[in-house]
């Protein structure tokens, strides 16, 4: 059951006093026992003044990190012995999905970016530092830039891949406002894995690798005990065509997924798509005369509303995107969304794409300079604007292509206008299809159609992300000249996907979705001891004798023990049991000692312990393991 090499009992004052054995377990299997007093566990009463979460409350009463710096935590020894199961767990999942571990350098040369520009990408979120030589460097967020250049010095030919190639390793983020203690710090520990490829489809393919790091990715959180789901999820600025993220399921989560109850469909909400919505149409008749209002100093469609009296979902909100494609011309787009909806930016780049027939156009939201200076009025554009920025797309979602009422921008500066007509104010153009597109283009909500069941509506919940995994193509071989020889001597970019674990934020997630008002309630599997043995007096000699002998043979069975063996009163010690929260509490007292027996009490079961015989500690113990 223990993953840990150490098998040593430790020692000090409190730990001679109980009279245990100091000497190193022979036994292969066998799990450790150490004493509170021999290692450092500062639990509190109060919470650090900016904690917030669950996880970050809890994690730090607890003693398991402190903050050192704005998002830099230590991570004090029960959290790193968390933090190693964790990643031992992965480690047996990746090996066992065939990929293989090494290590990459954390200070990368600015110079990798220059194919890549993912350093622009990445912003200020990229820490960078600059030696005594002025050479610049950043600490890495991900590795796909170095593990591409190596994988480039290290093959030629398509005989050498399939190959996978992961790390668990220290990151790095520039976060502005690091928040909720290790759910968004500035360094963390991350496990990621990169593979290579030179098909998509079949026997060593890009598809199949997915597919395996799909199946260990669910292993790897269904083991560290976790209520979890895989979604559908954008790729972000790692790049690339399909991805998945795994959301730890918790009312707590920072992300909204939502979910169909019947087909099992589930997607964050960046990606997540809308099912038949009915029909449409753009040939409505006027609702009245095109009245222009003047509206200074609004600073919010809400507020536009209100002064207007327009709800706003009557209202048309309409975001301009800046187009390059793939030859490097520069366009512009429009999408168009009812204003009690928001506008997907994903969703807005597949429309441009399949408009053009550029699958590599680049779509961003408009720089606003440079669209006010296109003629543009932003914050108060209209769809007619197409007819006066010539060549300029617009995309149309389907609730907003409807009749009746509208009230929309009116293309200048502290102005609206009402009944809005789309067949009046924007024309002949709507039926060119190389212009107008109506579908898809604003983010899913609750009560949604489902995408996947006809008559279901989609149900939101709340997820901490801890895993990805990315079909990510040939946009980093290419970019920075990774190919290989086929079999016909052809050179041919290689194909990769990336997949990532947040090793600290698993834990912190862990935490979020199991706890209670005393404290955190592990899951066994990722627990930093199995069992924890409160010795309620420490100095008596039937005391020490008692948990010398079940500490020793639950050791012997494998299970990892910490002694409470600190001279406490003990509703402290109680109160600290359950706060940092191993599964198994054994209480030595007189009244059980005398029958021959110690209090049992499973940290995840309310209410109080029962006595048991000491001769059924070690079945009772990894019952509730595997319970």
């Amino acid at each position: 059951m223990s993953s840990d090499a150490d098998t040593t009992i430790q020692s000090d004052t409190q730990l001679g006093r109980c009279g245990l054995d100091h000497t190193r377990a022979e036994r292969p299997g066998r799990g450790v026992i150490h004493t509170w007093g021999s290692t450092l566990i500062p639990t509190t009463r109060e919470a650090p003044s900016d904690a917030e979460s669950p996880s970050h409350i809890l994690l730090s009463r607890a003693g398991y990190i402190r903050k050192l710096g704005s998002g830099i935590y230590d991570y004090l020894p029960l959290a790193w012995r968390t933090l190693r199961r964790i990643s031992q767990i992965v480690r047996e999942e990746m090996d066992a999905a065939g990929a293989s571990e090494l290590n990459l350098p954390v200070l990368l040369p600015i110079e990798l970016y220059a194919g890549t520009r993912r350093d622009a990408d990445y912003g200020d979120l990229l820490f960078k530092v600059t030696d005594r030589k002025g050479a610049v460097a950043a600490l890495g967020p991900t590795h796909e830039e170095p593990i591409t250049e190596l994988v480039k010095g290290s093959i030629n030919s398509y005989k050498q891949l399939p190959i996978n190639l992961y790390q668990i390793q220290t990151k790095f983020r520039d976060e502005a406002r690091p928040r909720s203690g290790l759910l968004r710090c500035r360094e963390f520990i991350m496990k990621d894995a990169y593979s290579f490829h030179t098909a998509l489809e079949g026997a060593g393919g890009l598809n199949e690798t997915y597919d395996k790091m799909y199946a260990a990715y669910t292993n790897v959180f269904r083991r560290c005990g976790l209520d979890f789901t895989a979604v559908e999820a954008e790729s972000g600025p790692i790049g690339g065509s399909a991805s998945h993220e795994f959301m730890v399921n918790a009312p707590s989560g920072e992300d909204t997924i939502l979910k169909c109850p019947v087909s099992g469909y589930a997607a964050n909400v960046e990606k997540c798509e809308i099912g038949d919505r009915g029909l449409h149409t753009l040939d409505a008749e006027p609702t009245g005369e095109l009245a222009e209002v003047h509206t200074p100093n609004l600073p919010g469609i809400d507020e536009v509303g209100k002064f207007m009296k327009v709800k706003p979902d009557r209202m048309l909100k309409t975001i301009v995107f800046a187009v390059t494609r793939h030859d490097g011309s520069r366009h512009w787009a429009i999408a168009v969304v009812r204003g009690d909806h928001d506008v997907n930016e994903g969703k807005v780049k597949i429309a441009v794409r399949e408009m053009t027939g550029d699958a590599n156009a680049t779509v961003s939201l408009a720089d606003e300079k440079a669209a006010r200076a296109a003629g543009f009025a932003i914050g108060y554009v209209s769809p007619k604007v197409i007819n006066s920025v010539k060549g300029t797309l617009l995309i149309i979602d389907h609730d907003a292509a409807q009749g009746g009422f509208w009230a929309s921008g009116a293309d200048k500066p502290d102005h609206h206008v009402k009944h809005f007509n789309w067949k009046r104010e924007v024309g002949p153009i709507l039926a060119d299809l190389r212009y107008v597109k109506v579908g898809d283009a604003r983010n899913a909500m609750a009560g949604d159609p489902s995408p996947r069941a006809t008559g279901s509506r989609l149900e939101t919940a709340r997820g901490i992300e801890v895993g990805h995994i990315f079909k990510l193509g040939t946009k980093y071989s290419q970019a920075m000249g990774l190919s290989v020889l086929d079999a016909h001597q052809q050179s041919r970019p290689v194909i990769m996907g990336c997949y990532g674990i947040g090793v600290s934020r698993t834990m912190a997630a862990s935490v979020e979705q199991n706890h209670d008002a005393d404290g955190i309630v592990w899951p066994p599997a990722i627990a930093p001891y199995h069992v924890l043995i409160t010795v309620l007096k420490p100095d008596a000699p039937e005391h020490r004798e008692a948990a010398r002998t079940i500490a020793d043979r639950l050791a012997s069975s494998g299970m990892d023990v910490l002694i409470d063996d600190r001279d406490e009163r003990p509703g402290v010690k109680f109160k600290d049991a359950d706060l940092i929260g191993l599964p198994v509490r054994l209480t030595i007292g007189d009244k059980a000692l005398a029958e021959g027996a110690v209090e049992f009490k499973a940290r995840r079961v309310p209410g109080k312990g029962e006595i048991v015989p000491l001769s059924d500690t070690v079945a009772k113990c990894r019952a509730a393991m595997s319970g």
